[in-house]
């Protein structure tokens, strides 16, 4: 698999979803509940429920393998034991998670897990229709990112804080990653964002942890945000 990527530093559906079984090697973006975004993708209560439901009838048949993934969607190779893999083949991506998070239903969003006792430690995938075909149509990167922390994934009262932008590209696809801060009067909380474009459909993947654990937890959840992938379908 070919990859490359850059980095800046800034300053101040109707089929199931699959669990796949844990992906070993060798070891080493969804959008906040307040984000305006979301009003573009589908929002039925009954929808989320039968699409969890389905995804839990499959988590528990355990149908399909990781051989499986097609070689465009192939995973971070920086992955190790310590997570399970991923992969959504109706909608176009897969990513890796701790092993021992779980599923939870995430309000218009396609999939999430989060980590059994830190509701905050969690990570999303969410997409919407998009006329671009690449996230370099959106406009500069630098410019991009700020207006997505800025004014879709920041609640009115959050002050933000971009920490790092880093660009990858994997198998003709590219990929923008962001570290980020959230802080609102009462508490903190950090991200990674991971944006892509395929399939006419813009995605999302977030992966989040309270601010006071971030320096303990950051190089796993990168690993997370790293190992997004879309594919086509």
């Amino acid at each position: 698999m070919a990859a490359s990527s850059i980095s800046m530093s800034l300053a101040p559906s109707i089929r199931p979803k699959q669990i796949m079984s844990t992906y070993s090697t060798n070891s080493t973006i969804s959008l906040p509940s307040h984000c305006n975004i979301r009003s573009s993708l589908q929002d039925s209560s009954s929808l989320d429920k039968s699409c969890y439901e389905r995804r839990s009838l499959l988590m528990a048949t355990g149908m399909l393998a990781v051989s499986s993934i097609p070689p465009s969607s192939a995973l971070s190779k920086e992955t190790s034991e310590d997570y399970t893999a991923f992969v959504d083949k109706e909608d176009g991506y897969s990513y890796v998670y701790p092993s021992d998070w779980r599923e939870f239903d995430f309000r218009a969003h396609d999939s999430a897990f989060k980590d059994r006792y830190l509701q905050l430690q969690n990570v999303r995938v969410s997409f919407i229709p998009t006329d671009k075909n690449d996230v370099h149509d959106l406009g500069p990167m630098q410019d991009v990112v700020q207006n997505l922390v800025t004014n879709i994934l920041a609640a009115p009262n959050q002050l933000t804080f971009i920490k790092e932008i880093q660009e990858r590209s994997v198998d003709g696809k590219n990929y923008w990653t962001f570290e980020y801060q959230l802080t609102s009067p009462n508490f903190s909380v950090t991200h990674f964002t991971t944006i892509a474009i395929a399939n006419g459909r813009y995605y999302t993947l977030t992966v989040s942890a309270n601010e006071r654990r971030w320096r303990r937890v950051r190089n796993k959840l990168k690993v997370v945000a790293d190992s997004f992938k879309v594919f086509e379908i």
